[in-house]
This record gives C-alpha cells, structure tokens and sequence, in this order.
C-alpha cells in the first residue's frame, strides 16, 4: 500500500493544546483531536491525542510531528549542560555580541549566555579569513579541555573555532578525535550547522543546537518507544522550523533547526490553503491559548530568512520561516499595572490551570474571559465547566480590573479585548512592513483556536480587506504537518563583491547545494511526486551590516544582472537608490524541497452534514460590540452550506473555534470550505 492510500497523521503540540488531524486519503475519512498538552512530557499528549481520534496506529503509514521541546527548552533556559572549546583568545565571543540594545531608548537591559564562561574553553589553533592555516590545532590541548568539561558535567560539546566557514579542517579533525571520547556523541560543529562568517551569528547558532540537541534526542526516543508499543511501526517525521519535515531518525543532529517549528507547520498550512482558495499572497494570524504569530506569504510562497533572532542577543541563524511572536493569546492574562494602566501577558494561564472559564482553578482574567463576559463565547459550554458561572467570572473581573480602572466589567471586557488587538495589529505591522510590504495588499489569514474571534477587527485597523479563516482554524498547525514537503535549506558564504564575482562561481555554489539536498532527500523513506529547488542570495552594499534576501528564478544569473535584482529589492525595502555604493553577495542559498503528494482539503469537513442556512442556525446570543448590544444569530458551522453568504453581526461555532463577524462586515463560503468575510470600512 503507498502513502497516498493510506493514513496519515499530524500532530502538533501546542503551549496550551495537542491538536490532531488523521486524512485517510483514500475514503476521504477524517479523523480530528484537541487535548490539552503535557507540559512535562509532551509525548503523553501526543498519545492522549491518537486516543482521542480512537487511531489504531498499527493502520497509520505517517506521523508528522510539531513540536515546541526545543523552543520551550530555549525561551526558559531549561537546556542541557553544555561546553564550548574554541580558538585561543576567542572564549568571549558568544558574551562580545553586537552592539545592540534590546530597547530602543534607554542603556537598560541583560542577557546570560547560552554557555557560562566557565565551560567555555580554549586551545591553541588559527585560521585566517582566506582558510589559511596561521596556527595548527593543538591536540593535546583539545583533549584536556574535553577531559575539563567532562569533568564540570557536560553532556553536550560545541567546537567554533574561528574561520571555520572558510577551512572547517580544524574543526572536523577535533570532532573526530573527540567522538568516541565524548558521550552521547552530542557534539556540534559551528561550521556543519551554519557556514556563514560571522562569528557570534555562528557560535550562537551552535551553541543552542548543542544545548537543545540531549533534550529532543531524548524526547523522540520517548516518544518514538510510546508509539511502537501502541503497534505503530514506521516513521516519524518531525518539522522544522523552514516548513520542512525531517525523519526523528535524522532531525536532532540539527536540533536548533526545529526551533518555532510549531508556528512553522501553521504557515505551511496557509500558503497551502491560500493557493487552493486563490489568495496567494497571505498575512498569517495564529492566535492560540499562549502567544500570536504572525508571518507573510508573497506567491503562496512564505519568507523564510536566516535572520532570526529568537529573543534578544539569541540570533538563531538557520533557516527558518519569518514568524513574529507576541504574548497575547486567549490564557494571556489581563492586569492593572504599577502605573494604573491596563495591560495584557506576556504571562499566560496556559494549560493549567488555564483561564477562569475552563474551570480548571485559573483565578486570573484572561483574553478568554473577556470574551466570554462579552457574549462571544458561549457562556452553556465553557462557563458551566468544573462548576464556574458566568458570574464567578464576571467578579474576577470586577475585583482585579474593573474596580481600579473606573469601569463596569463589561467596559473592562472590551478594554482588554481593545489592548490585545492593538498588540497583534502592531505584530502584524511588523512583519509587514520590516518586509517592505503593504498590509492592505493582502489577505488575512485567520487561525488558531482563538484567531478568528479577533481577526476582523485586526483587519479593520489594518486596512485588510478580507479575512480567509479555513474549515479547520483550531487545528490548523496540525493540517499544516499532514501538507509539508521534505525540505533542507543551505547557506554558503562567499563574501564576494559583485566586480569580483563570475556566473561560474555562483553556478558551482548553487550545484554542490543542490546535489547535497538531493542526497538528503534520497535517504529520506517517504513517497515524494518531485523535487522542486528555490534558490536566492544575501546581498548588502559594502559596509553595512544589514542582509536582504534576493530570491533567483535561475542559479546561472550574471553578477550584472543580479546587481539589479539587489537595487530593486533595496529599493523596496528602504525606498533609496544607492548608485554608488559597491555591492557584496555575502551568501548562496538553496532549498531542496520534496514534494509530498496533495491532498484534497475539502474533505475536512463532512459534506453530508451540510444543511440549509436555517437549518444551520443554533439560536441567538446577546454579543457586545463597541458599547452596544446585538441580538447575533449562532450557527453551527458544519451545517452551513458551503455557499453561504451571511451578514454581520453573526457567530460561527465549530469543534475548534469561534467565528466572530461583526456588524457592517459580510461573508461567503467557498467550494473548499473556507469562510470568506469581507470587512466593512477597511480600504
């Protein structure tokens, strides 16, 4: 039996839920599942999540997994012990960084190092810029600080020795000296993981591999053994944080690349969503129980970029698709401040005890409770859970927010509603307009399981014109595992001024990424229809800093007109012509990407459970918006036709979200499924 017969899994793990999608491509079955994630081991609710599908894993062909482990493990610093040796005179690189400010305004602010300067050793070696060798590797000298970390109770070792990118010899004779003396055989090469020359960039990058890399290797072994006891017995693929997929045989060698792979997996979905609906070009919403991401997708083709920096002084630089994360998201929690002024997260009921309304003990107002209070979630399935009223809620809020803001608890409801959005518009902003792209020339693409709640008034404010929420909006960073392509990126410095650089040099660059990908696809054990490459450069002007992704058509592109192709994009970006300024192709970059065979996403919801609009409707509810109250009809979205065409002020419910329409917008369903709502007053 192929993959295309068979079923197929996704899976991904969330900071407040696991959420399940199972496609049985070949009877169109679909199987879903949300449950709350297990924060000490997320495994557990992996498998609470098959059982609440009732998978009988024995029939599966693929899982396809999200996961947060490595992200967590880095945002709070719960990493494994790990050493760095590096080039004599070179321990304080990690500690030098940029000159940087994590404020805009104001000397304040701190950051710890991935590695304390204790386990950061040295030892006599040196390269120069041209990959020259200045001093030879001291190998006596390597093993005695290996002996040293050893000691001080490292389980994980990175070697960054400087200029590596442009001679790795040094580096790849210490690791093999060291791999049968090390434990674990945990060690990362600076240049195996990031070959580009900088060198902070790249021991950073190193150091969170190596940190992280212990962490997941134990928890796919977990994971992996819980699913082979359960009768499951072929592959697991795990995402990355670029979209792709990687086999959990393979995936922790590179474990810094699964970093943001969950809001990753959610951006695949979209630009597979967005193409089948025919709105290529996507601002992605995700707004779930913990934070908002958010990212753009030009030609159903998301930015991904090797610029990202994970929090201040954590430049994370391996590909990964360009998400913004802030700390609003429906546990997001809602206070009075020192100042007397309202304020909402970055802490987060989460999980557990989540928000006041799941009934799970949570005593702090959330985003959640705000919208229940407000009418738009439904107060007979939340409010009644572990025996928590409406009023029970209604009081939290008087008492921490209402009361010292001056407010009645619905005012304060809609305030806190008010704060959230302005902190998603402005990621949204971000994402755009760093990019050099125009909200109002896009659509947005609402998911998450609390995403379209809000979607239509960030588009308001936008200026967004319409908003695509898909059929499964709750889930659809699990969907978007089940639709990602295998993928490996690479990046290649070469530092080279364009009055310097030949077409050959650029096409050998190109053919050795190439032929690499194509191997690492090769050993890949699952079905592909194809192999597709993406090829670009980063490019800046001669003593700048800054990069900017040019992307190619072709890899046999001449430096003349590749020098176009960069004015353009600097121009897009910074709306400035820099005549005469000398340009620089820093690095090469390609993505192989194996193509998995398509899925019909129509099937996600039942067509034989499909009724009239009336026949769809559920009742009524009194919702607020804006200071008034509106009598809003509720429907249950499975039953909706799939041409249906509706008029604010309405709410949609289904298994994973709330659909909110407000007054004065409209909105229309599509042959996919797919809920079209059509803001009114956004230009």
């Amino acid at each position: 039996m192929t993959q295309t017969e068979s079923q197929v899994a996704g899976i991904d793990v969330g900071g407040t839920f696991t959420d399940l999608v199972q496609l049985d491509p070949a009877t169109g079955a679909v199987r879903l599942a949300k449950v709350p994630t297990t924060p000490n081991n997320q495994a557990y609710g992996v498998m609470n999540a098959l059982s609440a599908a009732d998978t009988d894993l024995s029939t599966l062909a693929l899982i396809v997994h999200g996961t947060t482990t490595t992200t967590n493990a880095v945002l709070e610093r719960k990493l494994s012990r790990t050493g760095l040796i590096t080039t004599q005179g070179f321990r304080d690189v990690l500690e030098l960084g940029r000159r940087t400010r994590p404020q805009a305004y104001g000397m304040t602010g701190q950051f710890t190092p991935l590695i304390p300067r204790d386990l950061r050793l040295e030892v006599p070696e040196r390269m120069d810029a041209a990959g020259s060798v200045v001093t030879p590797l001291n190998e006596d000298a390597l093993m005695e600080a290996s002996e040293a970390l050893l000691a001080k109770g490292c389980e994980s070792l990175v070697i960054h020795f400087l200029h590596a990118y442009a001679n790795p010899s040094h580096e790849l004779r210490a690791a093999a000296l060291l791999r049968d003396h090390w434990p674990g055989a945990h060690i990362t090469m600076g240049h195996a993981l990031l070959s580009e020359s900088r060198e902070y960039e790249r021991g950073v990058t190193a150091a969170v591999n190596a940190s992280v890399q212990p962490i997941l290797a134990r928890y796919l072994e977990r994971l992996t053994d819980e699913l082979s006891n359960g009768g499951y017995t072929n592959d697991v693929l795990v995402m990355n944080g670029n979209g792709g997929m990687v086999s959990a045989r393979l995936v922790a060698a590179e474990a810094a690349k699964t970093v943001m792979s969950g809001p990753a997996s959610g951006v695949m979905a979209a630009a597979y969503t967005g193409r089948a609906a025919g709105l290529p070009d996507l601002l992605t919403y995700d707004m779930g129980g913990t934070s908002t991401d958010v990212a753009l997708i030009r030609g159903a083709e998301p930015a991904v970029s090797s610029e990202i920096e994970l929090e201040y002084a954590m430049p994370i630089h391996v590909p990964m698709v360009d998400v913004r994360t802030v700390g609003a998201g429906g546990g997001s929690i809602a206070r009075v401040d020192a100042a007397g002024l309202l304020a909402i997260g970055p802490d987060s009921a989460g999980a557990d005890p989540g928000p006041i309304c799941y009934g799970r003990g949570g005593t702090e107002p959330t985003i959640s409770d705000a919208n229940l209070l407000l009418g738009r979630l439904d107060p007979a399935k939340l409010a009644v859970t572990g025996g928590i009223s409406l009023g029970d809620v209604a009081a939290v809020f008087d008492a921490k927010l209402a009361q010292p803001l001056g407010l009645s608890v619905p005012e304060a409801a809609e305030a806190v509603i008010r704060m959230a959005n302005t902190k998603m518009a402005g990621a949204i902003r971000m994402v755009s307009l760093s990019l050099g792209a125009d909200p109002r020339d896009f659509a947005l693409f609402a998911f998450g399981g609390a995403g379209p709640l809000h979607a239509a008034a960030l588009a308001r404010e936008l200026g967004v014109p319409r908003v695509l929420v898909p059929c499964r909006p709750g889930i659809t960073n699990a969907l978007g595992c089940v639709v990602a392509d295998l993928r490996h990126d690479y990046v290649t410095t070469l530092g080279t001024p364009l009055d310097l650089l030949t077409t050959a040099i650029l096409e050998e660059a190109f053919a050795a990424q190439v032929a690499e990908g194509e191997q690492a696809i090769a050993r890949e054990t699952i079905q592909i229809d194809g192999i597709k490459r993406l090829f670009s450069v980063d490019m800046q002007y001669l003593g700048q800093t800054h990069l900017l992704r040019v992307p190619l058509e072709r890899p046999d592109i001449s430096p003349k007109d590749l020098k176009t192709l960069f004015e353009k994009v600097y121009y897009a970006r910074f709306r400035v012509r820099l005549e005469t300024a000398r340009a620089t192709l820093v690095n090469v970059n390609t993505s192989v990407i194996g193509q998995r065979p398509p899925l019909d996403l129509s099937t996600l919801i039942d067509p034989e459970g499909r009724k009239t609009q009336t026949e769809a409707q559920t009742g009524t509810r009194a919702v607020r918006f804006g200071g008034h109250m509106y009598d809003t009809p509720v429907y249950w979205r499975d039953h909706l036709p799939l041409d249906v065409a509706l008029t604010g002020p309405a709410i949609i419910e289904q298994m994973d979200t709330t659909i909110l329409i407000e007054p004065g917008d409209t909105a229309t369903g599509d042959a996919q499924g797919n809920i079209l709502i059509h803001v009114g007053g956004a230009t």
